[in-house]
């Protein structure tokens, strides 16, 4: 008899996910249930400009809407965190809702950490980032609780599902390139999630489907995680159905909002294994690089390095990369050539060129990735930069 598993399941921080709804209505149902009288609203610029959703969720709150911020940069900058955190507290925020993608959700996270400990210059972040050292040992800061966000996703990159946030320093004191830094808090996981298919039509195709690519690799990398619980495992196999064939679907009709739904849940499902500390693996790690150095959307870099993850991890979790296969449609086959093959039926870029990075990055993005815990946590041990540009020059 084999041994048996062993561990310890942690329900998040988290109270409701409405999902279908109206995100208008729910969010009205949302503030009065939670008793929030002067809410903050963060939303995309785009989304601002181009569309009448941000107007509706203003008319939403009605007399309850203390303020609206629209600037937040993509990979969230620390400088627009901080704007946007010393505007909320000047408005009295009790409550934050954000309205967008990926950075303007990690940014009301950031902003109520700002808000919960006395944060007012970009600088002083510095005292509460985690440091992760080339031993892969990671060191983080006691917060205290900031406010909390309900969050209205435009994207699938599911970052709203999670109590950690990656924020950018543009101008690290060391004077070295942009640097995508992670923070994180019990309090920084949204209090409610809204998923309304209908509020992600207006989001451009190439990021809609990346960042479904980008729950592909949640799932895909907590399935193959040498720590995985079975609750992520089931999660995970059904998210990567559901973004299997829903991404295909949007991909042949935008305007379908049943496959719409049906990423949004796969995006949710894919986040259960991080709620509970279930780790990630190198696709993760080397993509917060790219992105925070190389300002590579975060949904790109799954699509270039996840194949190429999947390859040089498969000696040591064969079984499971079967899994993933077969959920991705491709029984009997290799994980690897099944992910690729789902980029690819998107039309979404796979190589590092196609992402504009150049070749004289490669070797500050291989160093830089030894600072990232989720590469010491990849399945198969990774020794130290040499191994990383390996994996990089085999998607360059």
């Amino acid at each position: 008899m084999g041994a048996m598993p062993q561990g310890t399941y942690r329900y998040p921080n988290m109270e409701r996910v409405l999902y279908g709804q109206d995100f208008a209505a729910a969010l009205a149902e949302e503030r009065a249930r939670l008793g929030a009288q002067r809410v903050f609203l963060i939303a995309g610029g785009t989304l601002s400009r181009e569309t009448d959703f941000v107007a509706r969720a203003q008319a939403a709150l009605g007399r309850h809407l203390a303020g609206t911020w629209t600037r937040i940069g993509a990979h969230t900058p620390r400088i627009d965190v901080v704007a946007a955190a010393n505007a909320a507290r000047g408005a009295g925020a009790d409550l934050l809702v954000t309205l967008g993608g990926g950075s303007v959700t990690d940014a009301a996270k950031m902003i109520g950490m700002c808000l919960a400990n006395g944060i007012e210059d970009a600088r002083a972040l510095d005292g509460l980032r985690a440091i992760t050292g080339p031993d892969g040992v990671t060191r983080r800061p006691k917060t205290r609780a900031g406010i909390r966000t309900v969050s209205i996703p435009t994207t699938l990159s599911a970052g709203e599902f999670t109590s950690f946030a990656g924020c950018t320093d543009t101008e690290p004191t060391d004077g070295g390139p942009p640097r995508k830094e992670s923070y994180a808090s019990s309090s920084m996981i949204p209090t409610s999630v809204i998923l309304d298919p209908a509020v992600t039509v207006a989001t451009p195709e190439w990021l809609w489907l990346s960042t479904g690519i980008r729950a592909v690799d949640h799932a895909v990398e907590d399935l193959c995680s040498s720590n995985s619980q079975p609750m992520s495992d089931g999660a995970s196999l059904h998210a990567l159905r559901l973004l299997g064939q829903g991404l295909r679907a949007c991909k042949a009709d935008p305007a379908d909002l049943a496959a719409r739904l049906d990423c949004q849940l796969g995006a949710w499902l894919s986040m259960v294994g991080s709620q509970n500390g279930v780790t990630k693996g190198a696709s993760h790690g080397i993509g917060h690089v790219l992105g925070g150095t190389a300002g590579v959307a975060h949904g790109y870099t799954s699509c270039v390095m996840l194949p190429h993850v999947l390859r040089f991890n498969l000696p040591v979790n064969a079984a499971r990369q079967g899994w993933v296969a077969d959920a991705l449609g491709m029984p009997g086959g290799q994980a690897a050539d099944a992910v690729a093959a789902l980029v690819g039926a998107l039309g979404l870029p796979q190589t590092l060129r196609d992402v504009g990075v150049r070749a004289d990055q490669l070797d500050v993005i291989a160093e830089g990735s030894m600072h990232d815990r989720m590469v010491h946590t990849n399945p198969r041990k990774i020794d130290g930069p040499a191994v990383v540009r390996q994996l990089l020059d085999a998607a360059w």
